[in-house]
């Protein structure tokens, strides 16, 4: 492991374990507080930082990069402006995601939509703004043809949108090894299919028709996708962008949307790959991004995220059943879903902490630690070997900074966790920000129609027709 790797995957757990103890200390953890989510804002930063520079590396000086987090791996307004102030955009799919990202305040210049269901008013909408936007289809881009202005003499527009506008392309080379995140496979729901008959053509013919498609776009997957094959989908999506050009006679196609997709690690502290890793493969496998012919969208999320956030839940009771150990904590299927759904493909690392948030020492015995919710297979970890957590100690999933706390489950009407973003205080200590309040009991009945109690009891009364 690269030396630096190391260090800072050691300075990241100090890191952790201070906050721990410090949420104990300062009230955000305890018996009315029982779960919370943590996220490392100097951790945030440095992968914001560490991206920025990876690409910088393998570029031509003054290629236009633009690097849009997505949001669907953390929709969190203050994580948003946090990565906006640290120079990364949104990659948004929904209006809500977009909501967001302009509470962040990030620019429409630096936001772009991506999503296989776009309404017609959301497109307005993206192209009212100056958004990019991503055609996923044909019928997606007849819409688009009704929105932009019509093509004057010599086929410009008469009017050009702001908005930068290409075309989502499926490269169809494979899945990883989760196929539930894998989008470049020969049936994925995204994008035009390169490889069905006729659709090559098609692709290309839409460019010569539109001289306002200037971008082309394609994402091979996200977790479980080797790096050479997310390289493979970029070098087919560079290939593509280069017939078109051909075929219009020009540099049409200014701009590549390689979508996101580095995997993380889940099973140890380090953060493997890098970004730096992975921008050196791209110019090795396509060294015609180095020439800076054309300018670069990155669309990452779970890699930037995932390392710094943790999911801190008191024991509320320690037991045993058929000779095991079961810890009963407050975290479960509500903030930890693909894991306790599907655990062979999302397993967590977990912490043991003691009741004052301090690491907990001992052996390590064999249990399971268990959430709230209930069903039996409501489990963070099952069979793990981990100091023995009891009553009052502390279990912490860890790597759950992205797809985890952020997207909370409702199982049970179960209430979201509070989330705190943490640094130093200045004075050795470690300080606090509020990112999401945790949720009332008063707030649950609220969303769950608490307002219109009597709503299905008057719509027909007992014996009426």
């Amino acid at each position: 492991m690269d030396h630096d790797v190391e260090a800072e995957a050691r300075e990241r757990a100090a890191r952790r374990d201070e906050a721990v103890r410090a949420a104990v200390e300062q009230g955000l953890l305890g018996p009315d507080a029982a779960v919370v989510g943590l996220l490392d804002v100097r951790g945030i930063r440095e992968s914001a930082a560490a991206l920025r520079t990876a690409f910088e590396a393998v570029l031509a000086p003054g290629t236009p990069v633009l690097h849009a987090f997505a949001v669907k791996a953390t929709p969190l307004v203050p994580v948003l402006r946090l990565l906006h102030e640290e120079g990364v955009g949104a990659e948004v799919a929904s209006p809500g995601e977009l909501a967001l990202a302009r509470a962040a305040g990030v620019p429409a210049a630096r936001t772009v939509l991506d999503s296989p269901a776009k309404t017609p008013a959301e497109l307005r909408e993206a192209l009212a703004l100056g958004i990019a936007v991503n055609a996923d289809n044909p019928q997606e881009l007849d819409r688009l043809d009704a929105l932009v202005p019509a093509r004057g003499a010599g086929g410009a527009t008469a009017a050009p949108v702001r908005s930068p506008l290409g075309i989502r392309v499926n490269p169809q080379i494979g899945a990883g090894s989760i196929g539930a995140t894998s989008t470049a496979t020969e049936t994925s729901k995204f994008g035009v299919a390169l490889r069905d008959e006729g659709a090559r053509e098609w692709v290309v013919r839409a460019y010569t028709e539109r001289p306002w498609l200037t971008r082309l776009h394609a994402h091979t997957g996200s977790q479980g996708i080797p790096l050479p094959l997310l390289a493979r989908g970029v070098a087919e999506t560079f290939a593509l962008a280069e017939e078109i050009n051909a075929r219009v006679g020009r540099r049409q196609v200014d701009t590549l949307d390689i979508g996101g997709g580095l995997p993380v690690n889940f099973a140890g502290e380090a953060t493997a790959p890098t970004y730096a890793r992975y921008a050196r493969l791209l110019a090795e496998q396509v060294p015609g991004l180095r020439a800076g012919r054309y300018g670069l969208v990155t669309e990452f999320g779970r890699s930037l995220l995932a390392k710094h956030g943790t999911v801190v839940a008191r024991v509320e009771y320690a037991k045993r059943s058929g000779g095991r150990r079961i810890a009963v904590t407050h975290a479960g299927v509500q903030v930890a879903t693909r894991t306790v759904y599907a655990p062979g493909a999302w397993p967590l690392r977990i912490a043991a902490y003691d009741g004052e948030g301090r690491p907990k020492p001992g052996p390590e015995v064999v249990q399971d630690v268990a959430g709230p919710a209930c069903f039996s297979g409501d489990l963070l970890a099952e069979g793990r070997a981990l100091p023995a957590l009891e009553q009052g100690d502390y279990a912490a999933a860890l790597d759950t900074g992205a797809y985890y706390f952020a997207h909370h489950y409702a199982y049970n009407s179960l209430a979201r966790p509070g989330i705190y973003g943490f640094g130093p205080d200045g004075a050795g200590g470690v300080a606090f920000a509020t990112v999401r309040e945790p949720q009332t009991v008063a707030e649950v009945v609220a969303e769950s129609g608490g307002a219109h109690a009597s709503a299905l009891t008057t719509l027909c009364a007992p014996g009426s027709r």
